[in-house]
C-alpha cells in the first residue's frame, strides 16, 4: 500500500489542469524507467493557451516481452479539471486525512494510473508485452491526446490485443461497475436568421425566434429510438438558447440555441447531423455540428471475463458490465482494439475535496495485476 499510495501522491502533486504538459510526464517517466519501459514523448497542437489547438503532451510506453506474445495496454489521462475554490486544503498537494487521499485527480485519474504502475511491476517482463497509452488531454477538446497516440502507434507498430482504460466507473463500491461501451456525443449550433426591424412595424422585418422556437418543437418532441440491448435511449437535449437582443422595441436579426445528443448505436454522429440539419432547414435556419465521438460497444466475452473474475477474486463482487455515463478516450481506442473502462469509485470525481480511499488503491492495483496477467495468457 505505501508504493502505490508514494505513486499517487508524486502525479497528484504535480499540477496538470489540462491540457497537461511538463512536470506530471517527468513524474511518469521516472516511475516507468526503473520498471523496464521504453518511454516516448511528444507534443501536438500549436495554438495559444485556452484555445483547442493549444500544445498537449503525450507519453507511449512499452516494455516488449518475447517475440510473437500478447501485448496488453493500460491507458488513461494525466490532466485534470480545474480545482475551483473552497477546497479544505491545496487541491495539488496530496493530502492523507483518516482513511483517504485528497486532491484533485484522486480518482480521475492519477489515482487509477498509480495503480497501473504499481500493477506492471508485479507483472514479470516475459509474460509479454505491456503498454501505457496516456495524454494530457482527455478533459479538454482531446484533438491532439489519444488520437494523435493512436497515430503514433500505428507508425511504430505498436498494436494491442487489448486495452483497460483506467477512468473511475465504480459507483458505490470499487468494483460494482465496469464499462463495456459508451454513448456517442454531437453537439449542434442552430441559427436562424432574420430582418431587423421596428416591433411596431412587423411587416418590414422578418423575425427569426418564431421559426427558431418551431425549430426547437420539432427537435424536443423527436423520439431517436427505444433504446437497445446493452445501450439507453439516445436522448436530445437544448442547452442553449440566446437572442442577444437588448432593446424591448426591436425585432433581431438572428436567433440562435445549441442542442447536445448522446447516442447509442443505432445512429453515427453523421445520421444524426443529417437529421437535425434537413429540421432546421424546414424551418430556415441553418445547423453545424460538431461531432465528439461515436458510440462503441465491447460485447461480453473473453476481456470483460477476465476482468470479472479479477474483481471478484479482491472485492467479492461481480460487476455489472454498462453503457452508462459520458464519452471517454475509449471512443478513439476501440477502433485499435477491444477496449473497457475500468477503475476506481467516481462519486467525488470534478468535484471539491476530490478523495479516494487509500485501501481501494492497493485493492485496485491488485486488481490490475490480475487482469494484465491473465490478458497476456
Amino acid at each position: 500500500m505505501t508504493r502505490v499510495l508514494d505513486l499517487a501522491k508524486r502525479l497528484m502533486a504535480a499540477e496538470s489542469v489540462t491540457p497537461a504538459t511538463g512536470s506530471v510526464f517527468d513524474a511518469m517517466e521516472a516511475m516507468l524507467e526503473p520498471l523496464g519501459f521504453e518511454v516516448h514523448r511528444f507534443t501536438r497542437g500549436d495554438g495559444d493557451a485556452g484555445s483547442p489547438e493549444a500544445p498537449v503532451e503525450n507519453l507511449f510506453a512499452i516494455r516488449k516481452g518475447p517475440e510473437g506474445s500478447k501485448h496488453f495496454s493500460f491507458a488513461g489521462h494525466l490532466d485534470v479539471v480545474p480545482p475551483g475554490g473552497g477546497w479544505a486544503s491545496d487541491a495539488f498537494e496530496p493530502e492523507v486525512r483518516g482513511e483517504l487521499l485528497y486532491g484533485r485527480g484522486a480518482v480521475d485519474m492519477k489515482g487509477a494510473i498509480a495503480c497501473m504502475v504499481d500493477a506492471v511491476a508485479e507483472v514479470p517482463a516475459e509474460a509479454g508485452t505491456i503498454s501505457f497509452i496516456i495524454t494530457g488531454d482527455e478533459e479538454g477538446p482531446a484533438l491532439h491526446g489519444t488520437r494523435a497516440l493512436i497515430d503514433f502507434m500505428r507508425d511504430h507498430g505498436h498494436q494491442p490485443d487489448l486495452c483497460l482504460v483506467g477512468e473511475p466507473t465504480s459507483v458505490n463500491r470499487l468494483g460494482d461497475m465496469i464499462k463495456i461501451g459508451r454513448r456517442g456525443s454531437v453537439n449542434i449550433w442552430l441559427e436562424v436568421e432574420g430582418t431587423q426591424g421596428h416591433v411596431a412595424y412587423p411587416h418590414l422585418a422578418d423575425n427569426p425566434i418564431p421559426k427558431l422556437v418551431a425549430m426547437l418543437a420539432e427537435l424536443d418532441a423527436l423520439v431517436l429510438d427505444e433504446g437497445t440491448d446493452w445501450f439507453q435511449p439516445s436522448n436530445l437535449e437544448i442547452t442553449d438558447l440566446e437572442v442577444g437582443n437588448m432593446a424591448h422595441n426591436v425585432i433581431p436579426e438572428k436567433a440562435e440555441a445549441r442542442i447536445s445528443i448522446r447516442f447509442n448505436d443505432r445512429h453515427s454522429g453523421a445520421s444524426l447531423s443529417e437529421k437535425v440539419g434537413a429540421i432546421a432547414e424546414k424551418h430556415g435556419g441553418l445547423a453545424k455540428p460538431i461531432i465528439s465521438g461515436e458510440p462503441f460497444l465491447t460485447p461480453p466475452g473473453t476481456f470483460s471475463d477476465i476482468i470479472a473474475r479479477a474483481v471478484k477474486a479482491e472485492t467479492g463482487l461481480d460487476p455489472e458490465p454498462s453503457t452508462t455515463g459520458g464519452t471517454s478516450d475509449a471512443r478513439f481506442l476501440r477502433a485499435v482494439c477491444p477496449v473497457i473502462e475500468f477503475g476506481l469509485v467516481n462519486a467525488t470525481m470534478h468535484k471539491r475535496d476530490e478523495a479516494v480511499a487509500i485501501e481501494d488503491l492497493s485493492t485496485l492495483s491488485r486488481i490490475y495485476a490480475r487482469i494484465a496477467k491473465d490478458a497476456l495468457q
